[in-house]
């Protein structure tokens, strides 16, 4: 793991390595030296450590090109800078702030409730018996929302999974290659079913599902996992790329299946 949060030096390297991306292939040492904070020397040994490591490749007099490596070091070192952001908006400062939840019973401001989730949800459960607790801020009928503060513990959740299953484009046969009662098969065991292209939209709505996301497949399928759903993500095979990057981005357990 690429940690840019270690040391000044990796956030540096990793700073400078963005400015180069955005700015390739004519770099200029001296704005890159103002963006980031550093002096113009500085920036030049950061550069030619770079290009040593494989990261960065000189074309020329001030022209500099970004590797595939250097590609690849930056997506995973921005992947990390995203999971700390995350730990500190969700587990820190969210245990810090209010949240809402799905009342399970009557539940009145002040009261101690035990939280869980359940199809993805926050639930809040009168009494203290759960592993996690909070307050609620609010009064609530039974099935409504209620807010929810002073966080403790940890909620159990088994983390969820995704199957990706695959539909040929349309050149190559589309929907009319796909075996329906596959489809119905994992859309049926899923809890949620998603899908990502024309073919795939069709194979699903002529096995009897419909849909619930069409758009952003990947990342609505990473959340729900992480939520503890199990989830059928139908996608077109040049969709699957996409999918499949984001749910490994995400640290997401997944299978691609053939339809």
């Amino acid at each position: 793991m690429v940690d840019v949060l270690d040391n000044k030096r990796a956030a540096t390297r990793f700073r400078i390595l963005v400015q180069i991306a955005e700015r390739q292939p004519a770099v200029s040492q001296g704005e890159i030296a103002e963006e980031v904070g550093v002096t113009s020397q500085a920036v030049s040994e950061y550069i030619r450590e770079l290009v040593d490591d494989g990261l960065v490749e000189k074309e020329g007099r001030s022209r500099y090109r970004v590797t595939k490596e250097g590609v690849d070091w930056l997506f995973q070192a921005a992947g990390d800078v995203r999971r700390f952001a995350d730990h500190v908006t969700e587990d820190v400062l969210g245990a810090m702030g209010e949240d809402s939840a799905i009342a399970t019973a009557d539940l009145r401001e002040g009261d101690i409730v035990s939280l869980s989730i359940e199809d993805g949800l926050l639930h809040a459960n009168p009494g203290d018996e759960g592993p996690a607790t909070g307050v609620a801020t609010t009064d609530a009928d039974a099935g409504t929302d209620v807010g929810v503060t002073s966080f403790e513990g940890v909620i159990e959740l088994e983390p969820g999974s995704v199957t990706v299953l695959q539909v040929p484009a349309v050149r190559s046969g589309g929907s009319r290659e796909i075996d329906a009662e596959t489809v119905t098969d994992h859309c049926t065991d899923a809890d949620l079913v998603l899908a990502t292209g024309i073919e795939a939209v069709v194979v699903c709505r002529e096995a009897g599902t419909e849909p619930a996301v069409t758009f952003a497949v990947g990342d609505v399928a990473a959340d729900a996992a992480e939520r503890g759903l199990t989830v059928t993500a139908v996608a077109t095979t040049d969709a699957v790329g996409r999918v499949t990057d984001t749910l490994r981005d995400a640290d997401v357990s997944y299978e691609v299946l053939e339809g």
